[in-house]
């Protein structure tokens, strides 16, 4: 670990960031904060939170927390496992007071199988994660293991009631895949995908009447985005086509934590509107010491509360919203506290900052923006608005809105006529990129007409570029995804 020990990560994690989120950025949560440079293993990057649109699945949610950004899928002989040290958890606020009501929380386990071989006389250990061809979880050819728990809890994430969730049979502890180390490896083109599909549990959670499905593991960073040449001071052309430039993550894996649950178990509060997001954390304590003889890894000794080092929530806030001074401070926060940053929604520096990149894309003028504050922090009337919900960072559900089937999705959700999509949560197809830069630039005051229709607080002489087709031109579409669960695909292999 690069980074200062979690003891000094624990200070900051005293302060609070957050209305700052409700800001729309340009990039997904990939290395967004200094201090989580350091930490890759618990860097979340992107948060999806949809009515399930699989076939058959439309009584269901499904909720994706992806973690560990710019994944190389040659990355041996270590690959990419989860940090068994950390808490990964996925939060839901189901009464709109922006306090978790319900959460879950995997915690990882590396098992090594030591696999040796005799050579000269002598057995001797092997260096990589396999030994042969991988075809089954947790298979004699699989020199480590990487397994997780999961665990619901109920009420407030430290202090509630808390129960195990299990998959078949009562088990208690789930394998993850091992990464795509190659197609030799898993047995051609395919063969990942069966093993992978392997890893698919049934799963039981307490207090829910029906069961769910639950997967754990590598996948295609499915977010897609012209990234360097955003931060190349916009180096684009924001009217041009909206497929002319190419996607910087298209060689990157991540790691997938997705949840399939019944709305009936997630929908609980009174309302149908229900709040997400997804949070990493550390122990404040870690003493670091080399390793016993016989020993996998760092041997490491972790103690106190655990300390929050990564938070998201909606999609593309941290990197160029919130100003430099701030990005550990909103990572370490909750959404029941984001109103100290209100100046980041209120009066965005973003729309400014493309107004003088680009003066034919007048900024809105319309202050504070409350558009901007229905759009991120308080959910659209209508739409994904709860009845006397509190202000804060999140993505936000309507369950009662009934998902749109993939082929006549729009990749710009609300903005493209399509309820079920972004900001009413995300989709995986969902061009949260195009929708936020369009959102900043005052396409919510263009959308809502002379008499407020969408109440946010503005009209549309407020916002001479509101209706403009605003663009980083890599574009994401749902025809770009599967429409089963886990709804992202198959991660790149090492080698083909």
């Amino acid at each position: 670990m690069r980074h200062p020990p979690a003891l000094a990560i624990a200070c900051a994690v005293t302060l609070s960031a957050g209305a700052v989120a409700s800001l729309p950025a340009l990039a997904s949560s990939h290395r967004e904060a200094p201090a989580i440079t350091g930490m890759p293993k618990v860097d979340g990057t992107d948060f999806y939170m949809f009515r399930s649109y699989e076939p058959g699945r439309q009584d269901f949610v499904t909720l994706i927390a992806n973690y560990q950004p710019d994944q190389s899928a040659y990355g041996g002989p270590n690959y990419f496992f989860m940090d068994p040290a950390a808490l990964y958890e996925i939060h839901l606020d189901t009464n709109g007071d922006a306090q978790e009501d319900i959460s879950f929380q995997f915690r990882f386990k590396n098992t090594l199988r030591n696999i040796q071989l005799p050579i000269g006389g002598r057995n001797v250990s092997i260096p990589l994660v396999q030994s042969g061809a991988i075809s089954s979880p947790n298979g004699a050819t699989s020199n480590l293991r990487e397994s997780f728990t999961l665990t619901v809890v109920r009420g407030d994430r430290r202090g509630g009631t808390a129960a195990a969730v299990t998959g078949p049979g009562g088990i208690r502890e789930f394998d993850k895949p091992t990464d795509n180390i190659g197609n030799k490896t898993f047995g051609g083109p395919t063969g990942y995908d069966a093993y992978a599909n392997q890893h698919i549990y049934a799963i039981n959670v307490p207090g829910c009447a029906t069961a769910g499905r639950l997967f754990v593991g590598q996948r295609k960073d499915p977010f897609t985005v012209a990234l360097g040449q955003i931060f190349d001071l916009i180096n684009l052309n924001p009217l041009g086509t909206t497929n002319g430039n190419p996607d910087a993550l298209a060689a990157k894996n991540i790691t997938t934590l997705a949840l399939e649950l019944p709305i009936a178990c997630v929908a609980t509060g009174g309302s149908p509107i229900v709040g997400g997001w997804t949070s990493a954390s550390v122990r404040q304590g870690r003493l670091i010491a080399s390793p016993p003889k016989s020993g996998h890894g760092t041997t490491a000794l972790n103690g106190g509360p655990w300390a929050q080092v990564s938070r998201l929530g909606m999609p593309l806030v941290n990197e160029v919203v919130i100003g430099l001074k701030d990005k550990d401070r909103f990572n370490s926060s909750k959404p029941k506290d984001d109103a100290q940053f209100a100046d980041y929604v209120t009066n965005p520096t973003l729309p400014a900052l493309i107004q003088t990149l680009f003066p034919s894309a007048p900024a809105p003028t319309n202050f504070p923006r409350t558009d901007l504050v229905a759009a991120f922090l308080t959910g659209i009337d209508g739409v994904n608005k709860p009845a006397n919900g509190k202000a804060a960072e999140m993505l936000r559900l309507n369950t009662s809105v009934m998902p749109t089937p993939r082929a006549g999705q729009s990749n710009l959700g609300v903005l493209g006529g399509d309820n079920a999509g972004f900001p009413n949560g995300r989709r995986p197809g969902d061009d949260v990129v195009d929708a936020e830069l369009r959102v900043a630039m005052g396409a919510l005051c263009v959308a809502t007409g002379a008499s407020d229709a969408l109440k946010v607080g503005c009209k549309p002489a407020d916002a001479p570029a509101g209706g403009a087709p605003i663009t980083d031109g890599a574009l994401q579409s749902p025809a770009q995804f599967p429409d089963a669960f886990p709804y992202l695909n198959s991660p790149l292999p090492g080698a083909q």
